[in-house]
This record gives structure tokens, C-alpha cells and sequence, in this order.
């Protein structure tokens, strides 16, 4: 018997809507909703089932309504008198945000969390707005009433940049009568000369400018500098007056009939002016806070440490207002765009650091309260404005001295040690990163990728090796607060340790100033005078003139002086301060010698400095008096020492002074390290 076949379960399709063909629809007449349909039978054509044509995407935005909205918001910006000419233009593409940060990797790989857990952990950096605030809380769920509250902020906010037009007389002082810009610019020969100079000397260590956008910009400016625009012309002076700075005064001379001090003065004013009529108090736009950057770098010279550290003050706050340290607004900006962003904001804050170091405050720039990523390792080549993908980084680029210092100042920035002398209450955000694993991704990463025949391969070398030795010693230094009593840094063993380190960023800076291939950065390494390096060894050589390092140690400081100071004049306050430290250490090494009956050869730096002085030792009153410990400087002498060439080639700095003054007198054996002269040590 058959077996009967199983009953199907299966449940009906769903039956679709059936819909009028194309044709019936474009035409408007009924259809039977048949295929083919009766319509299309009787004209002879083909009937096309509407189902078979694409769904139109519905517009977000109709263009009726977007012109409605722009020709509201125009009536309202007429209606409180706001020209609509000097509105500032954005041509960011909001649709890249998401892909702003998505090339960047944590500074430190290996000791990166998980991506799943940052996900959940990481801070949101961003300050919230009270316009946003209010636009949320509002009852009414349309858009019409957000747009209203954000019309509101912006006019608002532009009411107030109307208020005055010449508030920029705060930083420049008011001027009588416009300047005619054009007479204080170079020939466009000379122009094109100091360009190339920028390029060669100041762009592979500061990298905040793009050269392949901003070259052609700059070529066709110099053809009719007449109709320049303020933000660019602001950066073209400022360009000058770091490419000046960044030559010898020979070779400036020889280059363009003019003594470098001319040159700096008119250019200087020049970026004053241009400064001023980009209204750069004010300004959010990227060129004009880059010139007035590199218009402090430029004056660095010829500036007091404390007066040029307000000054950055000012630029720090404009680069807050702009957004451009915190990655939230950093992704609402296209790759490119928050890529520059990014470079800028780490030379400005280390520049910044380094100054505000020199003019004795504990400075709290380079701190944990913000995120922005250390830039991406990539030439400008990789970066153009329409990119729609983060670029791969390389080993080796034209930012990698940029990049290595941005790397080693995230580091610097979480470190403990750093803290304890920067923005002690943020230690609870320190990060316990060890400082050999620091120096291990530096090698691997990048240094061993390095020719040191290349000028910025080879400078990228012995900064980081200098940066990190100083970065041991400070380690070191801040145990002392943590040493019972505040009595020293421990045993032979420990005081060893401490010595090398200042010994090692000794002698990478002395590699650095007797390369031929480092001419060029030289304008660099004036700001960065091992100072620390200097005070450490001079103390510590006094306190143990027998130390196994000691012949090492003058040897560095011989060969340091011999790359600095030669050749040496009296009349700089800051000679006096080495000499006098120097000279000290070496009276106690050398009773030491004379007691043991070992020859005695005098250090080069010794024998140079008593034949500048032109006595012996003992004859210029090394044996501290009370109340003449040590050497007074007046302000006066402060802003303009000589004797140096670039006065920041030998200005002592010490914001740790203090360390040193806790010490007990008999450990310092005469130092007076809390004199205010004293006073230069940087994290770099």
C-alpha cells in the first residue's frame, strides 16, 4: 500500500504590492496592474514593472529648503551689522571626521591597552558647550529650534569679535597709520633665496607647515604681494625671520648684502604688522596661529625667558580656543587638516616647555590633561587636502625628528618624575612607563633605521640619546624627594648612576655641535644648553673630586666648551656663572691630585677659561664670603648678555634649584645653587 505523501506545512510567501508600470506612472493613467499591462499592449512598447527600477533616495535636505535657511541666516546677519565679506570660510568636509584619527597608534605600542577596552575606558577630553547644552534640553524635537540656539552662539560670539577693532594693540602696540607691507618684503629673488633656507634649516625640525601645498601658494603670492592674503602674509614674514635666525652672520651677509641684525629687525616688524592686520588675537585660522609660532621661535634670542614665555601664553590659549590639543574637535576636521593640527600643537607646547623652564616657572603645558596624538610618522608627500585615508606610516621620514621629540615629550608628559616638578597634584594621572622601555621603542622604532650621513637622521640620533640621558638624570634628581630627610641621592652606586646620565646628554650635545652636518640646525641647539648636565657635574665633581668618572667627566667638559664657548670674553654674566662653577670643582680635584702626588694636567676648559680670565684661579674670589655667595646679576644684565653670540647658547636655568638648596652644606661645599642665576634645566 502507498505510503501517502506527507502534507506541506509550508507557509505562503507574502504577496507583494503590485504597482502601476513606469510607463502608466510617467504618463499618469490607471493601470490593471497586469504584466504586460493593457496600456503598453495597445501602444506597442514595452512594459516595464515598477518594481524592477531602483528606489530614489529620499533627500535628506531639499535645495528649497537649504536656500530658505541660508537666506534667514543672512537676513539675521544684516539685521545686527555684520558684513558678510569678513565672515570667516570654512571648507572643512565634516564627512571625514570619522577618518581623522584612525591612523594614529598609541606613542608606546607595547604597552598599549587592548582595543576593546579603550573603547570602553578612554576620557572624553572635550569641554562641553552650554549652546549645545541648551540646544538639547529644548522641549521641541525639531530642528529648527537646535539651528535656532546655534544661531544664537554664533551671533553672539560674533557680536563680541566686533566690539573693538583694535584690540591687537595688547601685543603689538597701536600704530598711527597703516604700514604698507609690501615695501618691508624682500625681492622676489630674495624671497625664493630664504625660502630655500626655510626648507633646508627650520622645516625638517619644526615640521608645522606643508610644503607642497604651501610652496605653490607662496610662488604665486610673490607675484603680486599687493592682493596677498593677511594670514599668508603674517606666515611669509615669519618665514624670513626664522630663516635669517637660522644662518650665520657671514653667510647672511654674503647672501643678501645685509647684516643679519637688519634683516631680523625689519622682518620682525614685518610679522608684527602682518600679525596685527590678521587680527591673530582673534584668529582661528591654522596659518595665522603658525606665523605667530614662528615668530616667537624667531625672537627666542633676543627676548627675556619670562617675557617670551607670556608671549606663548597667548598662543597656547588661541590653540586651546582653535580645539587643536583635543582629538574629539581634532576628528571633526578632514586627515589632513588634523594632522597639521596635530604637528603644531606639539612644537608649540615643547617650545613652550623649554621657555618656560628658562624663566624659572614650573610650567604645566606638558601635562596629562589633554589627548592629542602624537603626529603620524609619514612625509608631506603622504598628506595632501582631499586624502580620504589616514596615511601608512614609514621608518624613516621627513618628520621623523619631529615625530621622535613628540614621542619622547607624550612620555616625558605621563612620567612621574617630570610631574614632580611640573604639576605635582596631576601625578595621580602619571603613567609607570619605564624609562628603559622608553629608550628600547626609541631604538627600534626609529633609530635603528637612521644613517647617521644624513643631517637629519644624524640629529635625530643624538637629541633623543641627549633627551633620554636627561630624562634618566631627572629620574634620579626626584628620588631625592622621596629619600628620607631630603638628604641626598643614596650611595657611591646611585650618585654613579646619576653622574653617567649627565655625562651621556653631555656628550650627545657635543656630537651634535662639532658635526659639519649640523650647521645648519645650530639656531636650534642654542635653546637647548645641557645647563643640567653642567650644574650636576660641577657639584658632584666638587663633593667627590676622586670619583672613578672624574677623568671621563672634565674630558666631556672640555670637549663640550671647546664645541659652545670658543671663544670666550668676560663681559657675558652668564661666563662668569660657568667659570665660576667650573673652577670650583676643579680647586677640589685638584688638592686631591697634589695630596696623592698623581701629575697634574690641567682640563682644556680649565686652562681656557683662566686665560680668559686672565689670573689664576684664586684671584677672582672663588671662596664664597657670607652673604656673597654668589654672583649678583641685575635684570638688565639678564636681557642682554654677551659675549656668546646667541646669549641662549650658555644661559644657565634651573627651575630645580630647589633640589640642590635642600642639600646639606656640606654636600654642596659652597654651592649657592638657589641663586637665581642658576636657573635652566628642560626636560629636553
Amino acid at each position: 500500500m502507498a505510503t501517502p505523501a506527507p502534507a506541506s506545512f509550508s507557509h505562503p510567501s507574502k504577496l507583494q504590492r503590485v504597482l502601476a508600470c513606469v510607463l502608466c506612472q510617467q504618463r499618469k493613467v490607471k493601470c490593471d496592474r497586469k504584466f504586460p499591462c493593457e496600456n503598453c499592449v495597445k501602444t506597442h512598447v514595452q512594459c516595464i514593472p515598477a518594481t524592477l527600477t531602483p528606489r530614489r533616495q529620499r533627500r535628506v535636505l531639499p535645495e528649497r529648503e537649504l536656500l530658505h535657511r541660508l537666506h534667514r541666516y543672512e537676513d539675521l546677519l544684516r539685521q545686527n551689522n555684520i558684513d558678510l565679506e569678513s565672515l570667516p570660510t570654512d571648507t572643512t568636509a565634516e564627512n571625514e571626521s570619522s577618518q581623522a584619527t584612525t591612523g594614529h597608534h598609541p606613542a608606546h605600542p607595547d604597552m598599549a591597552s587592548p582595543p576593546s577596552s579603550m573603547a570602553t575606558s578612554e576620557p572624553d577630553y572635550e569641554a562641553k558647550s552650554i549652546w549645545q547644552a541648551m540646544s538639547e534640553g529644548i522641549d521641541d524635537s525639531s530642528s529648527s529650534s537646535h539651528e535656532g540656539v546655534r544661531t544664537q552662539e554664533f551671533m553672539v560670539r560674533r557680536a563680541w569679535d566686533q566690539f573693538s577693532h583694535d584690540d591687537d594693540r595688547l601685543f603689538f602696540g597701536s600704530r598711527k597709520a597703516a604700514v604698507d607691507l609690501v615695501t618691508l618684503h624682500p625681492s622676489p629673488a630674495q624671497i625664493f633665496r630664504l625660502w630655500q633656507v626655510y626648507l633646508d634649516n627650520v622645516n625638517p625640525l619644526l615640521k608645522v607647515t606643508h610644503i607642497p601645498t604651501l610652496q605653490p601658494r607662496v610662488v604665486s603670492a610673490t607675484g603680486n604681494l599687493t592682493i596677498i592674503d593677511a594670514n599668508l602674509e603674517a606666515l611669509m614674514f615669519s618665514i624670513y625671520c626664522l630663516a635669517v635666525l637660522s644662518l650665520d652672520a657671514g653667510d647672511c651677509q654674503a647672501m643678501f648684502g645685509s647684516s643679519q641684525e637688519h634683516l631680523l629687525t625689519t622682518y620682525s616688524f614685518g610679522c608684527q604688522q602682518a600679525l596685527s592686520n590678521a587680527n591673530f588675537l582673534r584668529t582661528d585660522d591654522l596659518d595665522c596661529l603658525t606665523a605667530l609660532y614662528l615668530y616667537l621661535v624667531s625672537v627666542r634670542s633676543s627676548t627675556v625667558p619670562r617675557s617670551l614665555s607670556s608671549m606663548l601664553g597667548v598662543a597656547i590659549r588661541i590653540a586651546q580656543r582653535m580645539g587643536i590639543e583635543n582629538e574629539t574637535r581634532l576628528s571633526k576636521h578632514s586627515i589632513f587638516e588634523a594632522e597639521m593640527r596635530r604637528r603644531l600643537w606639539w612644537s608649540l607646547t615643547i617650545f613652550d616647555t623649554r621657555t618656560a623652564e628658562k624663566a624659572d616657572g614650573h610650567v604645566a603645558t606638558l601635562t596629562p590633561i589633554w589627548d592629542c596624538n602624537v603626529p603620524l610618522n609619514v612625509n608631506d608627500s603622504d598628506l595632501w587636502p582631499e586624502m580620504k585615508e589616514p596615511p601608512v606610516q614609514s621608518k624613516s621620514t621627513d618628520a621623523l625628528f619631529a615625530v621622535v621629540c613628540s614621542e619622547l615629550a607624550d612620555f616625558v608628559r605621563h612620567a612621574a618624575f617630570h610631574l614632580d616638578f611640573a604639576a605635582p597634584a596631576l601625578k595621580v594621572l602619571a603613567k609607570d612607563t619605564e624609562l628603559g622601555m622608553v629608550e628600547a621603542t626609541m631604538e627600534n622604532k626609529y633609530l635603528k633605521f637612521c644613517s647617521q650621513s644624513n643631517p637629519l637622521h644624524y640629529m635625530t640620533i643624538w637629541t633623543a640619546r641627549s633627551f633620554l640621558a636627561k630624562f634618566g638624570l631627572l629620574k634620579h634628581l626626584s628620588s631625592y624627594f622621596n629619600s628620607p630627610g631630603h638628604k641626598g641621592l643614596g650611595g657611591d652606586a646611585e650618585r654613579n648612576i646619576a653622574l653617567s646620565h649627565a655625562l651621556d646628554a653631555l656628550e650627545c650635545d657635543t656630537k651634535i655641535m662639532i658635526s659639519p652636518l649640523m650647521k645648519g640646525f645650530h639656531w636650534f641647539m642654542g635653546n637647548h644648553f645641557p645647563g643640567l648636565s653642567y650644574v650636576h657635574l660641577a657639584y658632584d665633581l666638587r663633593r667627590r673630586p676622586a670619583n672613578e668618572l672624574s677623568e671621563r667627566a672634565w674630558e666631556a667638559m672640555s670637549d663640550n666648551h671647546d664645541a659652545r664657548f670658543m671663544p670666550l670674553t668676560t663681559d657675558s654674566p652668564f661666563f662668569k656663572i660657568f667659570a665660576k662653577l667650573i673652577l670650583q670643582a676643579w680647586d677640589a680635584r685638584e688638592a686631591v691630585l697634589r695630596q696623592s702626588g698623581r701629575e697634574l694636567v690641567l682640563p682644556r676648559v680649565v686652562v681656557s677659561i683662566r686665560q680668559t680670565m686672565g689670573s689664576s684661579s684664586s684671584s677672582i674670589g672663588l671662596q664664597p664670603s657670607p652673604g656673597d655667595s654668589a654672583v649678583e646679576l641685575t635684570d638688565s644684565q639678564m636681557m642682554n648678555p654677551t659675549g656668546f653670540g646667541d646669549p641662549n647658547m650658555i644661559n644657565f636655568g634651573l627651575p630645580w634649584a630647589d633640589l640642590y638648596s635642600n642639600m646639606s652644606s656640606d654636600a654642596l661645599l659652597g654651592f649657592d645653587m638657589c641663586q637665581p642665576e642658576l636657573n635652566m634645566m628642560s626636560w629636553q
